[in-house]
């Protein structure tokens, strides 16, 4: 328990319990418990206390006659701890006092009580009134791990030195050998360290603590050997250990460049071997977009099996970087020589297959180009096949620019595939460099001739197609100036019916007198001039859609139609216009006979002589009022009269106001003419 007798010698407990207790078993114990004190301790002797309160006195004896054998030079004192008067029957029978020398040391029966008689209480634990602190489970727990350090610690020692002292001898291969044998220890030296400085710290903290941190004088002290012990182990396995861990790092790094180098000339041998074969029969570039598609999906599978030894390349080159960083100038010229092989052969592969993907890369666009220039001279033929059927110009103009669209379309597509194939052929001009020695003409003019042959044939079909877009645009125009030629023809008709409606409805004045009326009929020649030329226009357009339509070879719709329409309005323009030019020319004719007779004086005589005159305006009065309630014929056999009826009413009026006017001057001068002969 780590108490002490009053001779500074240590005490022993031996507690007996009611179970069978085996002699063995405790002398084995025993012999234990006694190796454990230093020589010196032992020298001091030992006080042993068995309690015997739950045991039976048979068993009390024998475990006393047993200390005699186990260690009687040590044992000084024995007191055995009865219970109150139970024993003294027995004990009359056997006297431990009078067998003192043939023991070897004294026994006294004593009650728990009275065991302070021998001993300080200050060293002896609860169980017998004292106040010694003391835990069995806890010391046994640190005792077993004191045990099993010890063990491990001396094992490991010895493992240890085997490995580093074969490590020392002999050649290198010597000793490599015998770091092979021997080369992992059974335990863990960093488990079996950290068990052996948490054990000494426990150690170290008991002894310092003392009976001021609440904790007894230990067992486990430095009397014990137990701190020395550790401190001792730990101090060998630190130097041990070191020397392992160097010896590991030598054997590990040469280890490390042997796998290095043995995976850098695989990686350099597949490169150089079965990956340089897959890129030498790959050469092509296939005729169409699907063709280009598959050898980019070989290449890419090929790309995929030189991907897997790239990443040994980049975990190697990290792994040769790591020991170049370390700086052990033994290896730094082999390590950089090996670095530099694998990249140089690592880095000339990855070009190739870089080249390669570029090349099958502008193979698949120029492929794609020629497709789509393809399918665009294809869209533009059809267009071109089928005959232009437009319901107006706006439609053949919308068709026009439609067809133009395309032709440009056409045009950059060419010029696109222009780009794409001379690329591609720059880039094939440049392939012999990665051949390995390899002769890749037959190869090269073969891709050359196809792309060569395919950028041709678009040009070709893209000269035939703008050949018939020159005949198809001229027909289209020619249409375009046929419809317009119709609508032109058709608006010249309705220019002159408008001339026709304007004519009826508008030009219906005769004039106040003779200047007035003779500038509308000057007003009205004009006017039938303007007419004149709008249906001379129409006839002209109509005569061109007839040479349109025969250039074209269709029929056009003005001959049964608007050439008509023209000719009847017209015949309709010129009637009306003859009534107008009559009927303006008849009140010239009317006001200039009226104002003559109107101005002139009764002094003069030849006016008695022209008496005819009044007759003739009349006539001409009568002749015009009757003209103005005729309608005008057409030739057609339909009638149209010219303005409305209060239109022609007050023309009549101002007529017949004249012709009044007229007939009041005509009977002024009758009677001057009466009363002469009466005189």
């Amino acid at each position: 328990t780590g108490g002490k007798d009053r001779r500074s010698g240590l005490i022993l407990t031996i507690p007996l319990c009611l179970e069978q207790t085996s002699m063995d078993e405790l002398s084995v114990t025993l012999d234990y418990l006694l190796s454990i004190p230093s020589e010196k301790c032992k020298a001091r002797g030992f006080t042993v206390i068995v309690d015997g309160r739950k045991s039976q006195w048979n068993v009390v004896k024998t475990v006393v006659l047993m200390l005699q054998n186990v260690v009687p030079a040590e044992v000084s004192l024995v007191c055995v701890v009865k219970p109150d008067e139970f024993w003294d029957k027995k004990v009359t029978h056997f006297c431990f006092w009078k067998e003192k020398d043939r023991l070897g040391f004294e026994v006294i029966l004593v009650s728990a009580n009275k065991l302070t008689r021998y001993i300080e209480p200050c060293q002896l634990t609860e169980d017998f009134g004292g106040t010694l602190t003391y835990d069995h489970m806890d010391w046994l727990n640190k005792r077993l791990v004191f045990e099993k350090f010890t063990k491990e610690s001396t094992s490991l020692l010895d493992e240890l030195a085997l490995i580093n002292n074969g490590s020392d001898k002999g050649t290198q291969q010597e000793r490599e050998r015998s770091i092979d044998l021997n080369f992992l220890p059974s335990v863990d030296p960093e488990t079996v360290l950290q068990t052996g400085h948490e054990l000494l710290s426990e150690l170290q903290q008991r002894r310092f603590n003392g009976s001021d941190g609440g904790v007894s004088w230990s067992p486990m002290d430095d009397e014990l050997l137990a701190q020395p012990q550790v401190m001792k182990l730990l101090d060998s396995l630190r130097e041990q250990y070191t020397r392992y861990q160097e010896v590991c790092r030598q054997r590990s790094k040469r280890t490390q460049l042997e796998e290095i180098q043995q995976k850098v000339m695989q990686v350099v041998n597949w490169l150089e071997g079965p990956g340089s074969e897959q890129l030498r029969t790959q050469w092509g570039i296939g005729d169409s977009i699907r063709a280009s598609q598959a050898l980019q999906q070989k290449h890419e599978e090929i790309e995929s099996q030189h991907s897997e030894w790239f990443a040994v390349y980049v975990e190697l080159n990290q792994q040769i970087a790591a020991l170049l960083n370390a700086g052990d100038e033994e290896d730094l010229v082999e390590l950089k020589a090996l670095q530099q092989q694998l990249s140089d052969v690592c880095y000339r592969q990855a070009s190739q297959l870089e080249f390669r993907q570029n090349l099958l890369q502008a193979a698949l666009e120029f492929h794609s180009v020629a497709q789509d220039l393809s399918q665009q001279l294809d869209g533009l033929l059809g267009m071109l096949c089928v005959d232009v059927a437009p319901a107006d110009g706006a439609s053949i103009q919308q068709t026009l620019k439609l067809l133009e669209e395309k032709l440009k379309s056409v045009d950059l597509g060419l010029q696109g595939l222009r780009e794409k194939g001379q690329s591609l052929l720059d880039q094939i001009s440049n392939q012999a460099s990665w051949a390995y020695g390899k002769d890749v003409t037959i190869e090269n003019k073969e891709n050359v001739d196809h792309i060569q042959g395919v950028m041709e044939d678009m040009q070709l079909r893209k000269q035939r197609c703008e050949d018939m877009v020159d005949v198809r645009r001229l027909k289209m125009l020619q249409m375009v100036q046929l419809f317009k030629c119709e609508e032109d023809a058709a608006q010249a008709v309705e220019w002159l019916s408008e001339l026709l409606d304007a004519l009826l409805k508008t030009h219906i004045r005769l004039g106040d007198d003779a200047q007035e009326t003779k500038v509308l009929l000057e007003k009205h020649r004009k006017f039938v001039d303007v007419a004149q030329s709008t249906y001379d226009y129409g006839r002209q357009l109509l005569q061109a859609t007839v040479v349109l339509c025969q250039s074209l070879r269709c029929t056009s719709r003005s001959s049964g139609d608007t050439l008509p329409r023209l000719n009847r309005v017209w015949k309709q323009f010129t009637v009306t216009s003859e009534e107008r030019v009559h009927r303006l020319e008849t009140a010239v004719a009317f006001h200039s006979t009226a104002e003559k007779i109107l101005q002139e004086c009764p002094e003069q005589p030849e006016a008695f002589y022209e008496m005819e005159q009044f007759d003739e305006i009349e006539a001409v009065g009568k002749s015009l009022l009757d003209r103005l309630t005729v309608p005008v014929v057409y030739p057609d056999g339909s009638e149209q009269y010219f303005g409305s009826p209060s239109d022609m009413a007050s023309a009549a009026e101002h007529i017949r106001e004249k012709m009044k006017l007229v007939s009041l001057k005509k009977q002024q001068l009758k009677q001057p003419e009466a009363t002469t002969p009466e005189s």
